[in-house]
């Protein structure tokens, strides 16, 4: 009977037989949305977070890597990596922008996608990162490999994104900051790290 229902797109749907090379990617938001959807964790259901507050918008298709989970893990490599005391993961699945030549008009779907990079983001102290991807046969953005093969103005809209989404006008210390951009290989340990702390929350 349990077959008949949706899988919960967090702990339901298989990260991917060939993970963290490829993954599957639940998008939730996409770069037409005014709002911020955002997966209901006890439903399964997207639902609406917020609405985007101010003129930016996503610059990708921007969701999580199921079966996954920021933790300890996490916030242990973010702190080696960075330099930076970084108190705990955010406690979110891993976030992931997966881009695409093709436009995707709504959100609530998967796809499969390599990683080739991410962003480390610190968001009041907590690990946030968000891994970089390409889409799955995605013939104009495919050849790129790893974060390098990046244009700068891709990585710079992503990183801008990141650093205003949350800062309302004349606040004094912004509530994000990136502290390093990181490469394919690294990416793999952040989505390895990710899955041993969604092992440990859920899964024992």
């Amino acid at each position: 009977m349990i077959h008949k229902y949706i899988a919960h797109p967090w702990h339901g749907i298989n990260i991917g037989d060939g993970a963290p090379n490829l993954v599957t990617a639940y998008i939730e938001i996409v770069p037409t949305d005014t709002v911020k959807y955002e997966i209901d964790k006890e439903s399964g259901h997207l639902k609406i977070d917020r609405p985007q507050k101010f003129s930016n918008v996503v610059p990708s298709l921007y969701g999580f890597i199921p079966q996954t989970y920021c933790d300890i893990k996490i916030a242990e490599y973010a702190a080696l990596k960075s330099g930076r005391v970084v108190t705990k993961g955010d406690g979110d699945p891993l976030d992931i922008c997966v881009l695409s030549e093709r436009s995707v008009i709504q959100g609530g779907i998967m796809c499969q996608a390599y990683p080739i990079g991410g962003l480390r983001l610190l968001d009041k102290g907590e690990a946030d990162d968000k891994i970089i991807a390409i889409m799955k046969d995605d013939e104009v953005f495919e050849q790129w490999k790893d974060i390098t093969d990046c244009t700068e103005a891709v990585i710079n809209r992503l990183k801008h994104y990141f650093l205003t989404y949350k800062n309302i006008p004349g606040q004094e210390k912004p509530t994000c900051e990136i502290t390093n951009v990181y490469g394919r290989e690294e990416a793999f340990e952040v989505i390895n790290k990710s899955r041993e702390d969604y092992t440990n929350k859920f899964l024992k």
